[in-house]
C-alpha cells in the first residue's frame, strides 16, 4: 500500500441488499481513517402516520414498511398495542401468530440465502449465473420460498402485506383441513431445509468475527421468535463456548438502546450501553441455540456450528448464511408441529379495548430484534409511536466489521488489495449482515480517489 498513501473508495450502490445504501471508505498511510454506511433513502415518516391513528390500525400501516417482513411488524405492533391495553393474546390464537410468523421466517430467510448471499461464494454475480451452474440448489431455495410464501397466504391472506392481522388475532382462522395442504408442502420443505444447511456449510468461509455484545430475544424453552425477554450476550464471551446472557425488560429497551444521528445516514445510529452491537441469525443462536427444534440442532452440529445444547456461539459474520440455513430448518419443524397439533380458537380474536396507556414490545424480524413503543388516549387514538428496526440497529456493527475486515487485508503487505478486490470484500462485508433497506437492483459503482 506504500503507493497510495491515501485512497478514498465510494461504493454508490449496494447491490443484493433490499434497499439503497452506499459505502465510503478512506485509508491513509495502511490504516483504515474512515468507514461511512450511507443509508440514502428519504426518511417514510411511518411514526409520524400512525400519530391520530386508532389503535387497531397499526397492523395494516407497518406491515407496509417492508414488502418481505410485512408479518414481523404487524406482530410487535399488535403486542405493543395489547400490552398497552392490558390484554395478552395466548392459546390456539397465539400458536397461529407464531405459525404465521414462521411462514415469513422460511420466505425471508431462503430468499436472503439462495438469491441475496449465496452467489458471494459461489464466485457468481448473481442467483441468475449461480442458477446456470447449481440450477437444483436454486430450484431448492425456491421451493422453501414458496412453502413459506403459502403459510402467510392461508393465514395472512396474501403473502405481501397480509390483511387477515387485527390486534386480538385475525379477522378470520383457519379450519384444520385448511391448513393440511401446508402440512403436506412443509415436509418437503424440510428436507429441502437440510438439504440447504449441508450445501452452505461447505462454503469457503474467510476468517473473521464481530466481538461485540450480541442482542437477541430469550424466551427460554423455546427459540425466541414472537415472545421473550431482550437479552444480552457480553462482548467478553468470545466465540467457542457458553456464556451467560443478561435479560432486560423490554420496557428498559430504550435505557439500554439509544440512538443518534449521523450525517451520512438517513437511518437512525442505535448502540447498546455505548458500543456498537449486532442483533440477527448470529445473536439469537447465541442466546437461544439450545431451544432449538432437535432436528435444526442436529443440522447445526452437522455443518460445524458446534452443539447449541452446550451453548455454542458462531460470530463469524461470513457464517451467518449457515445459522440462517439451521433456522429455516427450525422454523419449518416448528410449523409442522403447530399445524399437527391445531385446534381452532373458539373466536378469531380476543377483544382489545383501548385504554390511556402506551404499550412495548419486541419480537424477532428475520433481520433480527424489532421494537415497537405506543401511547394512546384513552379512546384509542395514538399519540406517538417509535420503532426500531434491526437493520438501524445493526448499522454501527456493520460499519465496525468493515474497518475491522478492511484493515486485516491492508496489514498484509504480500497480499495488497486493489480496488476491485476491496470494493469485492466489502460488499460481502454488507451482504453478511442481511441489510433490509427497502430494494435495490443495481450492481456497485465504484469511485477511487487518490491522494
Amino acid at each position: 500500500m506504500s503507493h497510495r498513501a491515501s485512497r478514498v473508495l465510494r461504493l454508490d450502490a449496494l447491490a443484493r441488499v433490499e434497499g439503497e445504501a452506499a459505502l465510503h471508505l478512506t485509508v491513509h498511510d495502511g490504516t483504515v481513517t474512515g468507514t461511512r454506511l450511507r443509508i440514502y433513502e428519504p426518511p417514510r415518516f411511518f411514526e409520524a402516520f400512525l400519530v391520530g391513528r386508532g389503535h387497531h390500525e397499526p397492523p395494516d400501516i407497518t406491515a407496509r414498511i417492508c414488502g418481505i417482513c410485512p408479518v414481523a411488524y404487524q406482530m410487535t405492533s399488535c403486542q405493543a398495542i395489547e400490552a398497552a391495553c392490558g390484554v395478552t393474546v395466548d392459546g390456539p390464537l397465539a400458536e397461529l401468530r407464531r405459525l404465521l410468523y414462521y411462514g415469513e421466517w422460511i420466505e425471508s430467510q431462503s430468499l436472503h440465502i439462495h438469491l441475496l448471499h449465496a452467489p458471494d461464494f459461489s464466485g457468481h454475480p448473481s442467483a441468475v449465473e449461480l442458477a446456470r451452474d447449481q440450477r437444483a440448489a436454486v430450484e431448492r431455495g425456491l421451493r422453501i420460498k414458496q412453502a413459506g410464501n403459502a403459510v402467510m397466504e392461508q393465514l395472512g391472506g396474501r403473502a405481501i402485506h397480509p390483511v387477515n392481522v387485527r390486534v386480538g388475532g385475525f379477522y378470520r382462522v383457519p379450519g384444520p383441513a385448511e391448513l393440511a395442504p401446508l402440512a403436506r408442502r412443509l415436509r418437503r420443505a424440510h428436507d429441502d431445509a437440510l438439504e440447504t444447511v449441508r450445501w452452505v456449510s461447505g462454503f469457503d468461509f474467510p476468517d473473521a468475527a464481530f466481538d461485540g455484545p450480541l442482542l437477541a430475544m430469550r424466551d427460554p424453552g423455546r427459540y425466541a421468535i414472537d415472545s421473550g425477554t431482550p437479552a444480552v450476550l457480553a462482548a467478553s464471551a468470545g466465540s467457542d463456548g457458553a456464556a451467560p446472557v443478561t435479560p432486560f425488560r423490554v420496557e428498559e429497551f430504550e435505557r439500554h438502546v439509544v440512538e443518534r444521528q449521523v450525517p451520512h445516514s438517513t437511518a437512525l445510529v442505535s448502540e447498546l450501553d455505548g458500543h456498537p452491537y449486532l442483533t440477527g441469525s448470529l445473536a439469537r443462536y447465541a442466546v437461544s441455540g439450545r431451544w432449538l427444534h432437535p432436528s435444526a440442532r442436529g443440522a447445526a452440529r452437522e455443518a460445524g456450528l458446534g452443539d447449541p445444547a452446550a451453548g455454542a456461539v458462531c460470530r463469524n459474520p461470513f457464517r451467518s448464511i449457515v445459522v440462517r440455513a439451521v433456522e429455516v430448518v427450525h422454523a419449518v419443524a416448528e410449523a409442522l408441529r403447530i399445524i399437527d397439533a391445531y385446534e381452532p380458537p373458539a373466536r378469531p380474536y380476543a377483544e382489545v379495548p383501548p385504554r390511556r396507556a402506551t404499550g412495548r414490545a419486541a419480537t424477532e424480524a428475520p433481520r433480527g430484534l424489532l421494537y415497537h413503543r405506543y401511547a394512546m388516549d384513552a379512546d384509542g387514538t395514538l399519540t406517538l409511536a417509535r420503532i426500531v428496526p434491526p437493520t438501524a440497529q445493526n448499522q454501527a456493527a456493520i460499519e465496525d466489521d468493515l474497518r475491522r475486515q478492511v484493515q486485516a487485508r491492508l496489514d498484509r503487505p504480500d497480499e495488497a488489495p486493489g480496488d476491485a478486490e476491496l470494493t469485492a470484500l466489502c460488499e460481502r462485508a454488507v451482504r453478511n449482515h442481511d441489510p433490509c433497506i427497502s430494494c435495490s437492483a443495481h450492481f456497485l459503482d465504484l469511485t477511487v480517489e487518490r491522494g
